[in-house]
């Protein structure tokens, strides 16, 4: 059986004078049944005559140029009115000249320079043609010219608002393409500054507590290793995410989950910083981007803890329910001048912000009344990445 698919797809890559080609052919081929003689496009009503040498030509210029309206549109219109204005005056009145109106919608849709040039040439040639219809006695009278030119500008009104649609379709890919690049290049940044921040704070708080531990080789020894497995964990993230970032990756490659809560709760106490963890509830299995989501507001607190409040006692508390996963990090202590912003540009949390807004939940950053910082999110679970 042939497979229609592959034959469409070897259609759509001929060249596109090959696939204009037929429907000219066709056209001629009908024009030649007797039982179509004198069923063509007519103005003027002259008397139909015989067939000649003449009104094969005709049918031929009429409809072979179809096979480039849309490659040499103009050539394309020029030569079928040069065929159509013959056929009329000689009164062949062949199927051919049918071709008239497709020539005018494909020179409408395809033109691409001397548009208003074309139009106003082609209305002067009508007029010597109905002169010239006249005076071999045609029938037609002056309103009859006159509906007969309106239904050849309407020809020309549908190829031109073919040509608007398409270029107007063409801007709305194009503006499409920009904001999905715009969005991709938005996500891609959050996701290396989540990465990034993380592993390079807590190497940076470890490798200075490392600066006062040359007096307790062991404890020097256990804060080196824990930059050493940082380093290690920022590099395996950074190439997970390169994997997204191939035309065949798997979107949920390399995405940390809530289940790596607690390696990262144990990382940051690596780092020096007292987390306290609590999990509420069962993880559905469903959560989909929620846990991603989760993971990346718990790292963001944790990165902020560790640069303002290091030190400080920080509580981890993240609650699963049917519906919703709820997530609070609370820092105690007074943190740094600027503990109103953390994360330094405040960046991170703008970040968090944009991912559990766009799973419809709810994000809050403040300063504790006692001294310290909260973050809270309520994030819909359900969602897939």
């Amino acid at each position: 059986m042939i497979d229609l698919r592959r034959a469409t797809d070897l259609w759509q890559r001929c060249d596109v004078v090959a696939r204009d080609l037929p429907f000219g052919l066709l056209l001629a081929v009908a024009s030649l049944l007797p039982a179509l003689h004198g069923k063509g496009t007519q103005v003027g009503d002259l008397p139909a005559r015989p067939f000649d040498a003449l009104a094969y030509a005709v049918i031929a210029l009429e409809s072979l140029p179809l096979a480039v309206r849309r490659r040499w549109p103009a050539a394309c219109l020029a030569l079928v009115s040069l065929g159509f204005a013959v056929d009329q005056l000689h009164g062949y009145h062949v199927l051919a000249s049918n071709a008239m109106p497709i020539a005018l919608i494909s020179a409408g849709a395809h033109l691409e320079r001397h548009r208003r040039v074309t139009v106003v040439l082609l209305s002067m040639a009508y007029v010597p043609l109905a002169l010239a219809l006249g005076r071999l006695g045609a029938s037609e009278r002056v309103e009859g010219y006159v509906v007969f030119y309106l239904a050849l500008a309407l020809a020309w009104g549908i190829g031109a608002w073919l040509r608007s649609s398409r270029a107007a379709e063409a801007e709305r890919r194009r503006h499409v393409a920009e904001a999905t690049r715009a969005a991709e290049r938005t996500r891609i940044a959050r996701e290396l500054h989540d990465v990034v921040t993380h592993h390079v704070t807590a190497m940076v708080v470890q490798a200075e507590a490392a600066r006062y531990l040359t007096a307790a080789p062991d404890r020097l020894d256990a804060t080196l290793s824990a930059v050493t497995d940082t380093g290690r964990r920022a590099i395996t993230d950074l190439r997970h995410m390169l994997d997204l970032l191939k035309a065949d990756h798997d979107s949920d490659v390399g995405m940390p989950s809530a289940g790596e809560l607690h390696t990262l709760v144990e990382q940051t106490r690596r780092a020096g910083q007292p987390v306290e963890f609590a999990e509420e509830g069962s993880r559905a299995e469903s959560a989909g981007s929620a846990e991603f989501v989760t993971y990346r507001v718990v790292q963001e607190a944790l990165t902020n803890a560790l640069k303002h409040a290091h030190g400080s006692p920080t509580a981890v508390r993240v609650r699963y329910g049917e519906k919703e996963i709820s997530v609070e990090v609370s820092t105690d202590g007074p943190g740094s001048a600027r503990a109103a912003s953390p994360g330094g540009s405040g960046r991170g949390l703008a970040g968090l912000r944009e991912r559990v807004d766009a799973l419809g939940g709810e994000f809050s950053a403040d300063r504790r009344a006692g001294g310290g910082f909260v973050v809270r999110a309520r994030i819909p679970a359900g969602s897939r990445s």
